[in-house]
């Protein structure tokens, strides 16, 4: 399976036919079923293996741009196969692509630099993620991908829900909506045993508490929010619904390309200046994009379609998340963090550009080969500061399988609570 897999990552076709087979080959303990269409008529699958009321929900593809967790799905469902002590007791559920409008338009399968994964990259914009848009979104405008996984969860009242994230650069880390303590363990030795860097500082995570190294549990309703300008919150998300049965939510983090810079906690010598910095230079970074746009908006052909809302959003974020990062005392003084914000305020502007890029060459626009030269320049940039090198993906994908393994056993103690 390793030599397939480093062919690339699969299409959502691929995943299908995979879990198809599966089902084919044991009907007695395997069931896909779809469990909703998105909103250009794709179907969600589901892939149930065994029949206990105790269930473990995985969802993978909810960022069409983190390609691991759909491999990471037919592994661990090839895993619970081969060994019946995984599902005595309890039953596992894999969507195999919660945004599968998303996977098709994000066209980089086989990626081997940054630049590879920039020029067919695709992130919705917020409120059409269907974890995040009911963080952004009232309940009477939630996307079709939304309700039917809200649905899912209602129906298997999960102990555990897992969901397959992943970062382009960085290390890997957990994101857990409560406690599961005994995790961070096997989760570093994991990562250590597979030569994964554990990012001690994740800005996603800032502020938040922290149950072991790079495990960071979510705070409470009405905690301080490191970023007051971030539109999403989320408690809000789909993460939370687990909750109304006892269960919880884990989100595992994986990188492609891993750094190790990001491991480092001993304190910044100066970190409020350096967010400062890093400040500056999203603002202008993300000014080169907007000019790039307002140029090249009126030679742009009508509707606006996902890649340019996409990159729209994201340039929009950028203001206020300046004002964030450069006001105020940092919510980590670790080397850690300020390099976690840097690779972030790198991969704002830079996801926004190659979104636009893509338009702009899809519409033979005179600007593109410009904004491809500021492209290529901040790959070239992003994987130099941090030493990118390359996580096979069959390491990617062992690592998301022992952690939920770990997840699922830890967890079992929060049954009913």
């Amino acid at each position: 399976m390793g030599l397939l897999l480093e062919l690339g990552y699969p299409t959502v076709a691929e995943l299908e036919s995979a879990a198809r087979a599966l089902t084919v080959r044991r009907p007695g303990l395997c069931a896909l079923r779809r469990i909703g269409v998105s909103r250009a008529g794709r179907p969600l699958r589901l892939l149930s293996v065994g029949h206990a009321r105790h269930a473990v929900l995985v969802v993978a593809g909810a960022h069409a741009n983190e390609p691991t967790g759909g491999s990471t799905v037919l592994a661990l469902a090839e895993r619970v196969l081969r060994e019946r002590a995984l599902r005595t007791g309890v039953s596992w559920h894999f969507v195999l692509c919660a945004d599968p409008d998303g996977a098709s338009l994000h066209m980089a399968q086989a990626p081997r630099t940054l630049l590879d994964y920039h020029l067919g990259f695709f992130r919705p914009a917020g409120p059409e993620q269907p974890e995040w848009s009911p963080s952004v979104l009232p309940p009477d405008r939630l996307p079709p991908e939304t309700r039917a996984l809200l649905k899912v969860i209602n129906e298997l009242r999960p102990y555990l829900q897992v969901t397959l994230h992943g970062t382009d650069l960085g290390g890997s880390w957990v994101q857990l909506t409560k406690d599961v303590p005994g995790l961070a363990e096997p989760f570093a030795k994991s990562a250590a045993e597979l030569g994964i860097p554990v990012e001690m500082g994740a800005s996603d995570a800032a502020g938040w508490p922290v149950s072991g190294p790079g495990v960071f549990v979510m705070p409470r309703p009405g905690g301080h929010a490191a970023y007051p300008s971030m539109p999403d919150d989320a408690r809000h998300s789909t993460w939370y619904q687990a909750h109304r049965y006892g269960g919880l939510t884990a989100v595992v983090e994986v990188p492609m390309w891993a750094s190790d810079l990001v491991d480092d906690t001993a304190p910044h010598p100066a970190p409020a200046a350096a967010l400062r910095h890093l400040a500056r230079r999203l603002l202008a970074e993300a000014g080169q994009v907007e000019r790039v746009l307002a140029d090249a908006l009126p030679r742009l052909p009508g509707p606006e379609g996902p890649l340019l809302r996409a990159a729209r959003w994201a340039l929009a974020l950028v203001p206020g998340l300046a004002r964030d990062w450069a006001d105020g005392p940092p919510p980590d003084l670790s080397t850690a963090y300020v390099g976690s914000v840097d690779a972030f305020g790198r991969r704002l502007p830079l996801r926004a550009g190659a979104m636009l890029l893509r338009v702009l060459r899809e519409a033979d626009d005179p600007a593109a080969p410009y904004l491809e030269g500021v492209v290529s320049d901040w790959c070239e940039s992003f994987a130099d500061r941090f030493r990118a090198r390359w996580v096979p993906i069959c390491d990617q994908v062992e690592h998301q399988v022992r952690t939920v393994l770990a997840a699922a056993l830890y967890a079992r103690g929060d049954v009913g609570s």
